[in-house]
């Protein structure tokens, strides 16, 4: 029995993917022995964009300074082990197939999805291995997240919050706050960065209303903001880091993309943040170290030499980028402005339900040719045919591929180049690329 095999029968717990509410991962908790209550302490993460790229930051800086951290993000890229990260190394095999049946054994009959009950798992993992920090994403939303069985956090993170979700979050950015602000605790500081500037009005000018911030006054929870309390700016190859009167100088991050550097500062203000929290040592030298041995795949990455990126001829570039909302495509359009050299074309697959017209609108003017997908092995997947009817009606060059490799083989023979290919419009599309890749 392999832990995918098991992970394919917790797949069918419950009826919907998505169910939220925290009643049944309580219960199967409770069942488990409250591990989530014998955690070491742990900062929560919620917001749209930047969570799992603030979290690598956050372990590769805490890391550096030689802490032991655990991570749980979703979803996965490749294999479902990426989710869980313990003590610095993803779960073994061995051990991750033990928890899962543990969890299923004890959940019984009962129904619960799929989220639930392996966040259990990762709760699970975390409470019988010692570490000094644990590094927690939600998975949707903040208030009705499953992980938001945490009361007591070290700190809570609210990376940039955007229109995502509406069906399970809320039809406003308002509303959308409000679900993202429910991770906040009494008492506990949230480093919060601002919301994109097309978004503030309807929630403020640092995306907080004023009877959100009051009712954060109330509950003694002091919010860290982006613009007020900490912010930074790139000169040459270097990253300002800058809080108050303070200034850190940075290598830039080893993630690409101006957007990073954002991700970066705010992963920094959360460390600092952290230490003083915790009373921890983290010398300024393991900042710099972190900046440069970050590792988040699928985000904004260059294909190294394998199956799909031999298909291309020499001087021909292969990227690939997960993001899959409008804000994403607005970030990769700020990092595609400067790629001048090489023209530029798109392979795009997305699932459905997502804003694919806005996420278009943002890429429209860095790529006019493009070849569509249907993302394969997902039910819910955008049908490429849909996706190229969209794409054509914004005045796109768009045609449809079988598969990736054909869209790529279609475009090296089709267009001039040398140039650069970006495959987009989906993490789970951009797993199946780095594995295909291999």
């Amino acid at each position: 029995m392999t832990s995918d095999a098991v992970l394919e029968r917790l797949n069918h717990l419950h009826p919907k993917l998505i169910d939220l509410s925290l009643d049944r991962v309580v219960a199967l908790l409770e069942r488990l022995g409250n591990p989530h209550h014998d955690l070491p302490p742990v900062v929560h993460v919620a917001g749209t964009n930047g969570k799992g790229s603030v979290i690598a930051f956050m372990r590769a800086i805490l890391e550096a300074a030689g802490l032991r951290v655990h991570v749980y993000t979703s979803p996965h890229l490749i294999r479902f082990h990426e989710r869980i990260r313990v003590a610095g190394q993803l779960i073994a095999e061995e051990e991750l197939r033990a928890l899962l049946e543990e969890c299923e054994a004890a959940n019984g009959d009962n129904q619960v999805t799929f989220f639930e009950i392996t966040t259990a798992a990762a709760f699970l993992a975390f409470s019988r291995t010692p570490a000094d920090v644990v590094l927690l994403e939600t998975g949707l939303g903040g208030r009705l997240d499953a992980t938001n069985v945490i009361n007591e956090p070290a700190l809570t993170v609210l990376t940039p919050i955007s229109m995502d979700h509406e069906s399970f979050l809320g039809h406003t950015i308002g509303e959308i706050v409000e679900e993202k602000m429910g991770i906040l605790k009494p008492g506990v500081p949230c480093v919060c960065a601002k919301l994109p500037r097309g978004l503030r009005g309807a929630a403020g000018s640092l995306g907080i209303s004023k009877g959100m911030q009051e009712q954060c006054r109330e509950m003694g929870i002091s919010l860290i903001m982006e613009g007020e309390q900490w912010g930074c700016h790139t000169v040459g190859e270097e990253m300002i880091y800058k809080v108050d009167t303070f200034q850190m100088r940075l290598p830039q991050p080893g993630l690409a993309g101006a957007h990073q550097v954002r991700n970066a500062a705010q992963a920094v203000a959360a460390v600092e943040v952290l230490q003083r929290r915790l009373n921890l040592t983290i010398p300024e030298g393991a900042f710099g170290l972190g900046m440069k041995t970050v590792d988040w795949p699928g985000r904004l990455e260059r294909l190294k030499p394998g199956a799909l990126s031999r298909i291309l001829p020499d001087e021909w570039e292969l990227w690939v980028d997960g993001g899959h909302n409008p804000s994403a495509a607005k970030a990769l359009a700020g990092q595609i402005r400067h790629w001048r050299d090489k023209p530029l074309y798109l392979v795009l697959g997305m699932m459905a339900g997502k804003d694919t017209d806005g996420f278009l609108k943002n890429l429209k003017g860095r790529s006019r040719v493009l070849r569509c997908v249907t993302i394969p092995g997902e039910d819910h997947a955008l049908p490429a045919e849909t996706l190229a009817e969209l794409a054509n009606a914004q005045l796109l060059e768009a045609e449809t591929a079988s598969s990736v490799a054909e869209a790529l083989t279609s475009l090296t023979a089709s267009q001039p180049g040398p140039a650069r290919i970006l495959i987009c419009g989906s993490l789970y599309l951009a797993g199946q690329v780095l594995a295909a890749n291999g």
